[in-house]
């Protein structure tokens, strides 16, 4: 009977071991560039795109924070754009402008531990169940770290590490949305009771400086903030269906 259970075990071990270990469509199995299609994947009726959420062309739309202990900050528009960045796949928004980068400048006193912020004037919708929010950076190869700031269903605010930015040249970081496990806990996007409402808004970004890389004045440029999201509810609703929002 003990061998019976230890081979069902190891073959246990085995599947759920292969299932991680799949490619993705693309053959890339880094957690720094996810799936969207498996991520939170329960059910084949799904409905995949990738919106344009920003393309940070709004002079104004972009406010720049830090604490006045740690330095002077500064946010402006630059006329530019990531030349590998990949067409939008949007007919909608293909005559939107794409022209111009967010530039931000941290001038630092001293170093020490701390933090900056870029964020959006007004929370930005995303409609359906946003799979993966990716944007364009370029972070002059300093160890510092980049945090997607969002809000839930709910009006609960969440960050999510996008990654470091110590590499050269342009760069698209993509995190990946968690699923709610239980329709409560975690980021909760969809709910039964009310359907018609944005599950996610994208409220900015938090730098977490490298302390002892926080010296002098750091560059970082953004551009081009995207998200995959599954829109199944919204393109599958009749049109004369009721609104729940009476």
């Amino acid at each position: 009977m003990k061998k019976i259970y230890f081979a069902f075990l190891a073959a246990a071990i085995v599947t759920s071991g292969a299932v991680f270990a799949q490619p993705s469509a693309n053959g890339n199995t880094s957690i720094s560039d996810p799936d969207a299609s498996s991520i939170g994947n329960d059910s084949t009726r799904e409905a995949l795109r990738e919106v344009s959420v920003d393309r940070f062309e709004r002079e104004g739309f972009w406010n720049v924070h830090a604490s006045p202990d740690y330095g002077v900050i500064t946010g402006r528009l630059f006329e530019g754009s990531p030349d590998a960045k990949d067409p939008l796949n949007d007919t909608g928004n293909q005559e939107m402008e794409d022209t111009h980068v967010l530039g931000v400048k941290m001038e630092f006193f001293k170093r020490g531990v701390n933090s900056f912020f870029v964020k959006a004037a007004r929370p930005i919708p995303i409609e359906g169940v946003t799979k993966t929010v990716s944007v364009w950076a370029c972070g002059r190869n300093m160890s510092h770290q980049l945090w997607l700031l969002v809000q839930d269903y709910n009006g609960n605010n969440f960050e999510l590490w996008m990654g470091g930015l110590d590499f050269s040249g342009w760069k698209k970081i993509t995190v990946a949305i968690p699923p709610t496990p239980d329709g409560q806990h975690g980021i909760v996007q969809q709910s039964v009771y009310h359907g018609d409402k944005p599950g996610l808004r994208i409220l900015g970004f938090r730098v977490d400086c490298a302390p002892m890389e926080a010296q002098g004045s750091y560059y970082l440029y953004l551009d081009d903030l995207r998200a995959v999201t599954d829109l199944y509810d919204m393109e599958n609703k009749d049109e004369d269906d009721m609104m729940d929002n009476w």
